[in-house]
């Protein structure tokens, strides 16, 4: 099992976080490492969504299906993506650290022989989007 983790600080409180984050359809004004492939599906526990992620601007963007398994308002949101030989877990999870401050921590969590063969491959892209998804989210918040 591997585990990529970034977190950041942002000054706005987690409700507001969580709306951003949230509302995956308004993704492409401010993130440019997750992008939303169906708005018609939403984040409901034990429902599909249709995603794609771009690792880095050499590369081309992956799309996937996953599970949401958690929807937690404004504290959690998680989903799970799996095929036979791979399982990635997904968690963002908000944490009020003050007035309005807010700990996002984005973790995803990597298992099965596939992952042993691709993550070597992806690991450091994978993570460099993790944090630039971080900025970009911590900048659109805190621009007002």
């Amino acid at each position: 099992m591997s585990t990529l983790y970034t977190e950041i600080e942002i000054n706005a409180d987690p409700q507001e976080v969580w709306r951003v984050l949230y509302h995956k359809e308004n993704w492409v004004n401010w993130n440019s490492f997750l992008f939303d492939r169906d708005s018609s599906l939403g984040f409901e526990i034990n429902k599909i969504v249709k995603l794609s992620v771009w690792r880095s601007p050499a590369d081309e963007d992956t799309e996937f299906q996953s599970l949401v398994k958690v929807v937690q308002p404004p504290v959690c949101l998680s989903w799970v993506c799996e095929i036979p030989g791979f399982r990635g877990e997904y968690w963002f999870e908000l944490q009020e650290i003050g007035v309005r401050r807010t700990k996002y921590i984005h973790r995803e969590v990597f298992s099965g022989w596939l992952s042993r063969l691709f993550l070597p491959f992806i690991r450091e892209d994978e993570k460099r989007g993790m944090e630039r998804m971080a900025r970009e989210l911590k900048r659109y918040l805190e621009q007002y």
